[in-house]
């Protein structure tokens, strides 16, 4: 009898765990998407740049 109640509460702190670890990746995934998009922001900038550069010598 009293494994069923350990077992419960173990599976009622489980129940608890899970979203708050699923909470925790969305976050971290969130900042990674982020990250990205800066960076790719910056090469996208650049690309510009040596683009508008390129057609200015071609002139």
């Amino acid at each position: 009898m009293s494994s069923i109640g350990i077992s419960g509460v173990l599976l009622s702190l489980l129940f608890l765990v899970i979203p708050i670890v699923l909470f925790i990746l969305l976050l971290i995934w969130i900042y990674q998407i982020k990250s990205n998009s800066d960076v790719q922001l910056k090469q996208n900038q650049r690309i510009i740049e040596l683009l508008e550069e390129w057609n200015r010598k071609s002139s």
